[in-house]
């Protein structure tokens, strides 16, 4: 049974913390925004905290994140940013207390390991969606679509695709996250079940070889040949390559899953863009696919 942790109300806490990577620069206006719709903001150890790279060690960034999945007043937890670092503390977590108490773990990128680890362990929802280091440059629209779905607001999304996806409709549980994450944890107690759900997937800074390569993996690791659909979402800053490797992410993409049946949407808004829309992994959602217009619902 997949476990829907409760909607926040006015009034409620929630906690901010880095995972992963330091914060370059402060988190003031996401902490307004956050206080403006009613929320009681707690700032973690970690969110200034700063180690080589990380946002303080491993040691501290793992208990920072411990003392808000054991603390049942706290109802979100919410990563300041991603980069790298949080495949080094998930294994350090202990998830016994989030487990009697769940609640929402917000972020994307790196994070999408804690949102994975989240799912398929103990089949809690989280959300794929904006954090405080990109709240700044986000569109009102993704940042509503973040305060919809933790408010437990009813929305929907509809986008023209400039890439001609496969048309179709289908019914299922979204899971997803980054490409090159979800990869990383296959093989792992992390590694989520892909069967039978509705795939989306983002990625940054890639090449065009690494995307063919990280999808083939899926694909010959059969994570790709039982889905009810595929979402592609935003595949921005390709890597630019000396001898051009000939397609561009889309055309990669649509090549490796272009022999199977299912519906398959290109330039979802999702991933490292400022209209990146929340999505909740673990929700029951539908999705309506024409040639270019794409709609998109949670039920």
């Amino acid at each position: 049974m997949i476990i829907q942790p409760s909607y926040l109300k006015k009034g409620d806490k929630v906690a901010i913390v880095c995972p992963a990577k330091k914060l370059p620069k402060p988190i003031d206006y996401a902490i307004s925004v956050l206080k403006s719709w009613g929320l009681e903001v707690i700032i973690g150890k970690s969110v200034y905290a700063e180690y080589n790279q990380f946002a303080g060690s491993d040691i501290l960034r793992a208990s920072d994140i411990q003392t808000y999945l054991d603390d049942p007043l706290v109802k979100a937890i919410i990563s300041g940013r991603g980069g790298y670092g949080t495949v080094r503390i998930i294994d350090e977590l202990d998830f016994t207390g989030f487990k009697k108490a769940p609640k929402w773990f917000v972020g994307f990128s790196d994070i999408t390991v804690l949102l994975s680890h989240i799912f398929a362990n103990l089949n809690i929802q989280s959300m794929h969606a904006q954090m405080p280091y990109t709240f700044e440059e986000a569109t009102p629209e993704s940042l509503l679509s973040l305060r919809k779905a933790l408010f437990g607001e009813n929305q929907s999304y509809q986008y023209l695709s400039e890439f001609s996806n496969r048309t179709g409709n289908c019914q299922g549980i979204l899971i997803g996250g980054n490409l090159t994450l979800l990869c990383m944890v296959q093989g792992s107690v992390s590694e989520m079940d892909f069967d039978d759900k509705i795939l989306f997937l983002e990625d940054v800074g890639e090449h065009e070889f690494s995307i063919d390569r990280m999808m083939r993996m899926l694909k010959r690791a059969c994570k790709l040949s039982k889905l009810k659909g595929l979402i592609i979402g935003a595949f921005n800053e390709i890597g630019v390559e000396k001898i051009p490797f000939g397609q561009t992410a889309n055309e990669v993409i649509w090549d490796i899953v272009k022999d199977y049946d299912y519906p398959v949407c290109f330039n979802f808004p999702s991933g490292h863009i400022d209209n990146n829309l929340t999505m909740v992994v673990g929700a029951n959602v539908k999705l309506e696919i024409e040639t270019k217009n794409v709609k998109f619902k949670y039920i």
